[in-house]
């Protein structure tokens, strides 16, 4: 067993100063995406440009953005075996979920200036949360079973390891403090502080954590393969362009891709608070979908697109839900909550609750073929017939205390609280 160069620190501190503050500077001030609002100026404008016009264009930006996720993609693929999987991951999710943060960076920043717009604020992120559980997870599942069907007798299972259980272990203080949030039905400052420092803490731990095993690089694509071989300098170099090039191309498409398909979602009569809930997130969330449902096509690399797909979401639940306190108050010009209305609570609940079961089903670490069509069902419920959105979050609820009896009745259940502390104890202890 080969490994390479496991504390290869220059390039951990290279990514860390190149795309943190990218991520920080992208998600509280750009401001280009005004058409993600349903703005009466932004129907007129795209019914004015055509809708040739605007297919054009959602055609080479679709493109361009399949294509720069396949290059982040090779990136991360190649980053984990000098960094832990985790903080590959998370570089991942930065770059990936670009668009998502200028999305809802701009709704934070309109709602300030204008108070009708308020109750868009959580239409995107919850949206794009639920879109995650009910419809990314099962995708991947699906995707893994099809391809490896005549591997398998039975139904397939996806496997999480190594340090997965970080990443689902910290998805439960992030759920934890956002209940709060709900309960007082303000999203403030000091709580933007708290979530930003929930996810500092998670990227601490992963800086103890140790990179992957380079056992068979035949499981790798040409791409990355060929990058873990080259020399220390050019490695570096060449993981940092495909992330810098990548990353690029995501800022530059992402704008007129949404404009394209807000302009041709107008045209066939969508309603604003639709299109910012689900149409809007499932185009930010694109990148992410195609990174993941390529390593799904794989059993060794199915792990990794899951984990891609839950480090994804617990970045929005607290980074970018963290950042918008402070975009409206900077674009409100004074300091003041951003206060939820009772619809906006319902929906940050339902988002809750499901991710809180999704993060049970993961915590024996395991995924499993009726989970993921039962999450998938429960999703495509909601979307079709908004109105009984209560009822499934009852159903949810539901799931939720049998999932908690399963921890009563047999602690093995949860894997994924010993499997944390046996990190903490192994990586984290040991060193300090």
């Amino acid at each position: 067993m080969h490994r390479l160069n496991p504390y290869d620190n220059f390039l951990r501190r290279a990514i860390r100063s190149v795309f943190t503050p990218l991520v920080l500077l992208r998600g509280a001030t750009r401001s280009a995406l005004a058409s993600a609002l349903p703005a009466v100026e932004s129907a007129g404008e795209a019914a004015r440009a055509g809708t040739r016009g605007l297919i054009f264009t959602s055609g080479w930006t679709f493109g361009a953005i399949i294509t720069a996720a396949m290059v982040i993609a090779w990136g991360a693929e190649a980053a984990q075996f000098f960094i832990s999987r985790g903080m590959a991951l998370a570089v991942l999710a930065w770059l990936q979920t670009l668009p998502e943060f200028a999305v809802e960076a701009q709704i934070a920043y309109t709602a300030g200036r204008n108070p009708e717009y308020l109750h868009f604020v959580t239409a995107n992120f919850t949206g794009s949360l639920r879109l995650f559980v009910g419809f990314g997870w099962p995708m991947i599942y699906f995707v893994h079973a099809f391809f490896n069907r005549k591997r398998n007798k039975g139904l397939p299972e996806i496997r999480m390891g190594g340090d997965d259980a970080a990443t689902i272990f910290f998805l439960y203080p992030a759920l934890a403090y956002f209940t709060v949030i709900w309960w007082k039905g303000t999203l403030t400052i000091a709580d933007g502080i708290i979530l930003i420092a929930i996810y500092m803490s998670y990227l601490a731990l992963l800086q103890f954590l140790p990179p992957q095993e380079l056992e068979d690089d035949q499981e790798l694509g040409l791409v990355p393969r060929t990058i873990v071989h080259m020399p220390r300098g050019l490695r570096i170099a060449s993981i940092l362009l495909l992330f810098a090039v990548g990353g690029s191309v995501l800022w530059l498409c992402a704008k007129p891709f949404l404009e394209t398909l807000q302009g041709l979602a107008l045209a066939v009569g969508v309603p604003a608070f639709v299109f910012i809930q689900w149409v809007a997130p499932f185009v930010s969330e694109f990148p992410e979908k195609v990174s993941a449902f390529y390593w799904a096509r794989t059993p060794k690399k199915a792990p990794m697109a899951f984990m891609n797909m839950v480090n994804s979401s617990f970045s929005q639940w607290t980074l970018l839900t963290g950042l918008i306190p402070f975009v409206y108050c900077w674009s409100a010009g004074r300091v003041a909550p951003v206060v939820f209305d009772g619809h906006q609570r319902t929906e940050i609940l339902l988002t809750i609750v499901q991710s809180l079961l999704g993060a049970m089903l993961l915590s024996n670490l395991v995924f499993r073929c009726w989970e993921a069509v039962v999450l998938f069902v429960l999703w495509f419920a909601q979307l079709i017939v908004p109105g009984i959105r209560e009822e499934i979050l009852w159903v949810y609820a539901g799931w939720v205390i049998l999932e908690a009896a399963n921890l009563i009745r047999d602690r093995k259940h949860f894997a994924v609280f010993p499997a944390f502390f046996s990190l903490v104890r192994r990586h984290v202890l040991k060193r300090t």
